[in-house]
């Protein structure tokens, strides 16, 4: 018997596997939290899908995303992943990745931890949702918008509230798996 899942999962096993396994989960690792942040500001008017297919390589070419390694990437570094067809090779995004792996040092430095200062935007816990279908769920919220404009002040970049709702999804600082989903009761 085939499992109910959220509507916008298709059916490649990558997606099903992310969907299952990882969406709307709640993460608290500085280290995944950076990345997802990259990933979702990667897919900046493309697919989720897209990035979902380059992330392994993502993973590779941007050093695991050590963001402390990452944050020091020099022009030469910059122009060697332009030239990378495994990844989608647009200039801002990948300056982006740089910028905001030095925005992310800071804040760990100030607040302790990634993970502290990004739930502060939910009170610390995932926000549970209980809507019926796709239609329902917003794209963006109150949270995001603050998140946004929160992280933007801190030198982030690619990061406008419909990112970070989705960011938040990915994440599970909100869960919005569908009522008919067999991950809602879990």
């Amino acid at each position: 018997m085939e499992m109910n899942r959220c509507g916008w999962v298709n059916k490649d096993q990558l997606y099903i596997d992310y969907h299952d396994h990882e969406w709307g989960i709640p993460e608290k690792d500085d280290r995944k939290l950076f990345e997802m942040l990259c990933l979702e500001g990667a897919q900046a008017g493309l697919s989720w899908y897209t990035v979902l297919k380059k992330r392994a390589y993502y993973q590779q070419v941007f050093d695991g995303f050590d963001a402390a390694i990452i944050a020091q990437y020099n022009e030469e570094k910059i122009a060697e992943l332009l030239d990378d067809p495994g990844i989608i090779r647009n200039r801002l995004k990948v300056r982006g990745f740089v910028k905001n792996a030095q925005a992310f040092l800071n804040i760990q430095e100030k607040y302790g931890s990634f993970s502290l200062y990004i739930w502060q935007f939910v009170g610390g816990e995932p926000v549970k949702n209980h809507w019926k279908s796709l239609q329902e769920v917003p794209v963006s919220t109150a949270q995001s918008d603050a998140m946004s404009k929160a992280l933007k002040k801190e030198g982030f970049t690619f990061v406008g509230t419909t990112i970070c709702y989705a960011y938040m999804q990915a994440t599970g600082m909100v869960d919005d798996h569908l009522t008919s989903c067999f991950r809602y009761s879990e």
